[in-house]
């Protein structure tokens, strides 16, 4: 496949889910970003602003196999990956796959369940496979989990650690919509007549893989690996508001999300705005900030704009 068709079917693919969410163009299309990656997504934002929607949505724009958890203290790692069980007909024991085996996965508010069970998506999220009672089964492609979690309350939560974070491509929030957006979500609701949205299905499991492939093609210039380099390098460096910068992972984090999204664009080459359109969401995330600021409204995402700001941009011709 090549560029020009993943944009023209990522395009067909951001019209179908805009069919059932109602603005967040931007959130729309660096989700969108983060499949072509093959990254997996953090949205994080207050319930009801259509997290669970958009992941359904783009499921079915995709044409692959959808599952949702909804995540509780009291769920096991067995719950997700699957367990085996014994068929008393063939006195052997059978595995039984969990919802894990599917291809967009919604954790919805992961940071309920336990650290245990938290970390059961590790190994399915870097690896893209699952290995239970010493048996390893591979899982289908593409695999994108979608996790959601509520950052205000925070009672009987279990925050995700630094190391599961960083497997996130991306950490995105969504927002409350505009006066006028609002509005319209309800005259929609009002003209159909019913909750479903129709969704057509614009790819299928293939084809996503196959656009996946062709984000590889898109070309990097040595000077946009410099400037990817420099923000990694100024993450670091920055001693007055962050602890610990992004790390290597964070820079092949930008380098993916850009190509990404170029090819989004229509693109076969990287400029400078894609790097600095995905780098708020690839790296703010990946960011610990000194312990004096956890106590203020600083967010990581500030820290990281104001970063972007002083980080020279290279010359593109």
């Amino acid at each position: 496949m090549k560029v020009e068709e993943v944009s023209s079917k990522g395009n067909q693919i951001l019209e179908e889910v805009k069919k059932a969410i109602v603005g967040k163009d931007e959130v729309l299309r660096l989700m969108l970003t983060t499949i072509l990656a093959d990254g997996h997504i953090l949205l994080e934002d207050l319930p009801g602003l259509a997290k669970t929607l958009m992941a359904k949505s783009f499921a079915r724009a995709l044409g692959v196999q959808f599952a949702r958890v909804q995540f509780t203290p009291d769920l096991l790692p067995s719950d997700i990956l699957g367990v085996s069980v014994f068929n008393q007909k063939t006195l052997e024991f059978e595995f039984r796959k969990g919802p894990v085996f599917t291809n967009v996965l919604l954790a919805d508010e992961i940071n309920r369940a336990p650290p245990k069970t938290q970390s059961a998506l590790l190994e399915a999220m870097q690896e893209g496979q699952v290995t239970i009672e010493g048996n390893t089964y591979v899982l289908p492609r593409p695999f994108i989990v979608i996790a959601t979690q509520n950052p205000i309350e925070q009672e009987g939560t279990y925050p995700l650690p630094e190391a599961q974070l960083d497997r996130f491509l991306v950490r995105l929030r969504v927002g409350y919509p505009l006066r006028e957006e609002e509005m319209e979500i309800l005259r929609r609701r009002m003209a159909r007549k019913r909750e479903e949205v129709d969704i057509k299905p614009v790819t299928s499991p293939e084809e996503v893989v196959e656009m996946q492939r062709a984000v590889e093609d898109v070309y990097v210039s040595d000077a946009i690996l410099e400037y990817i380099t420099n923000i990694i390098t100024a993450t670091r460096e920055d001693k007055k508001d962050i602890e610990i910068g992004a790390s290597p992972r964070g820079s092949l984090a930008l380098l993916k999300l850009s190509r990404a999204y170029a090819a989004l664009e229509g693109r076969d080459y990287v400029i400078p705005d894609d790097v600095k359109k995905v780098a708020v969401p690839a790296l703010s995330h990946r960011l610990i900030l000194k312990r004096e600021l956890w106590y203020t409204r600083v967010s990581q995402e500030s820290i990281m704009e104001k970063l972007l700001d002083r980080v020279p941009v290279p010359k593109f011709e």
